[in-house]
Formats: structure tokens, C-alpha cells, sequence
């Protein structure tokens, strides 16, 4: 089946492109900047300023972008004026063997950066054809083994420790989670630094995927938190459910919440432009 391509996107100077392994260092400082500015995100790495957490995921990135080459999906945002990463998304398609049959948003606020996925076969080999536009140049390249145990030595060799004692928040985030979207896919980032909030880039690249959702056929899920609500639901998501957790005993200002959203205008179009059966692809 042909993929969904999508064109660069210009607004207002903003440009929406695939990632490369060079774009490493500024997809770290654009993501760790806009998760930095959460009130309970910098409780979980107290005592570690934040250019060291940036220092530390750019050793992490590359392995990010190269993992999972089959589902993974990651745009940035260039300010089209000074050329820099204003923005990035990262999306990951589901698996075609029936279990999943909806692509999920995921803001995990950075703190895992994925966690790995289990290897669908044959049945993949559909999924890694869709929307290659978006899919990281670098993974589908020759990469040598020695350039790759590189990468992951890196990866395994930063400083990515952080206050384990805050995970109790996440446990009634993760039993909702578990019960809205069990068995699906997921984004695990969308991330604008402050410094260029209001400005219609989160909406960009939001848009891009849901482009190539609609082609496809798919329904995307969103685990969000409140900073993003607005941008999902001008995109045309709704609220599933919420849940709200008191994080003043840590320091926090006791309002971390977790929200679950979808959008369902996956129609499809089979992928080649000719209008389908309306059915979403599963």
C-alpha cells in the first residue's frame, strides 16, 4: 500500500520537517526546556540543574531517533527566520496484527523517552511503509555496527537517574491508562519550549499527523497533560477522561493531572488518494 506523504508546512516562518541524528542536540534542548516549565516535572530532578538534564539527553537522543525505525515517527518544527528547532513531535503507528487499532498521542514528559516495543513480524511490513516522510532518514540508512554501539553506549552511559519516589503520582494515571488504551500505540512527545509558545507550532505539527491519520485510517488517542489541552481540543479531540493527583506533599502545587483525549477522522483514503470504504484501519 502506498504511504501518506505530507508536504513541509510553512506558517508564519515555521517550517515541519523529518529529524535527523544531527538535529540530536537541539531536539534535547527544545524538549527538555518545555517539559522543564511543568511545576512537578523539575521535582523528579531535584538537585540537577537544567542544563545538565539537556547535556544528558542529547547522549540519549540519537538512540531515541533510531529506535523503532518500523513505528516511530518524528517531525520538528524550524523557525524558517533563525533556522533553529522551535518544535518537535514524535508519533508511533500501531502494529497491524489486530490488537491495536488506534495511533496514540502519548506526553509522557520525557522522563523514559519510549520504552521498547515488541517486534510484530510480518505483519509490520505494511506499517513500515506508511507516512516515510516522517520517518528519520538516518534509521533506514546503512549504519555500521560500530556506529551504532556507539549511539547506544552513549545512551546507556548518561546521567538519566532521577527521584523515583514521585512515581506514586503516575499509578492512577497508569491504571486509567491501562484501561483506555491497553494494547495501542502511542507519541510519547509533543514539546514547544516556552520561548515560542503561542505561536501556532504545537498546532502544526499536531495537524501534520493528523494528516496522515486521516489517510490512513486511523483514530489517535492522546495521554495529554492540561498545559496541551487546548491545542487537542482545537484540533478537533475530546476529553475521554481525566484523573487529577495531589503532588503537594513533594513540593508541587497540587494539581497533576493526566488527560485522555481522541480524535476519530481517521475516514482513509486507502493511501493512494482514491476515497475508501470509510472503514478505520486497524
Amino acid at each position: 500500500m502506498p504511504s501518506p506523504t505530507t508536504t513541509p508546512t510553512t506558517t508564519t516562518k515555521i517550517l515541519i520537517s523529518p529529524c535527523t541524528l544531527p538535529d540530536a542536540p537541539s531536539l534535547a534542548r527544545n524538549n527538555i526546556s518545555a517539559f522543564w516549565t511543568d511545576p512537578t516535572w523539575p521535582l523528579i530532578w531535584r538537585g540537577k540543574t537544567l542544563n545538565h538534564v539537556i547535556s544528558q539527553a542529547t547522549l540519549r537522543m540519537p538512540a531515541t531517533l533510531l529506535k523503532d525505525p518500523t513505528h516511530a515517527r518524528h517531525q520538528k518544527a524550524i523557525d524558517g527566520a533563525t533556522g533553529k528547532v522551535v518544535g518537535y513531535a514524535r508519533w508511533v503507528l500501531p502494529s497491524m496484527d489486530g490488537g491495536g487499532k488506534k495511533a496514540v498521542i502519548e506526553e509522557e514528559g520525557g522522563k523514559e523517552e519510549g520504552k521498547e516495543d515488541d517486534d510484530d513480524g510480518e505483519s509490520d511490513r505494511q506499517v513500515n511503509n506508511w507516512w516515510i516522510s516522517a520517518r528519520v532518514p538516518d534509521a533506514a540508512a546503512n549504519i555500521s555496527d560500530a556506529r551504532r554501539a556507539e549511539i547506544e553506549a552513549a545512551k546507556n552511559g548518561a546521567d538519566w537517574s532521577y527521584d523515583r519516589s514521585l512515581d506514586v503520582l503516575d499509578e492512577p494515571m497508569l491504571a486509567m491508562k491501562e484501561r483506555l488504551m491497553k494494547g495501542k500505540k502511542h507519541m510519547q512527545y509533543l514539546a514547544v519550549p516556552p520561548t515560542h509558545r503561542n505561536r501556532g507550532i504545537a498546532s502544526l505539527l499536531v495537524s501534520s499527523g493528523l494528516t496522515a491519520a486521516r489517510q490512513l485510517g486511523l483514530d489517535v488517542f492522546v495521554h495529554g497533560m492540561k498545559a496541551g489541552l487546548g491545542v487537542y481540543e482545537r484540533a478537533g479531540f475530546r476529553l475521554l477522561d481525566h484523573v487529577i493527583v495531589d503532588d503537594s506533599r513533594f513540593g508541587g502545587k497540587g494539581e497533576y493531572g493526566s488527560y485522555f483525549l481522541v480524535w476519530e477522522g481517521g475516514v482513509g483514503d486507502g493511501g493512494d488518494g482514491k476515497k475508501g470504504d470509510g472503514e478505520k484501519r486497524g
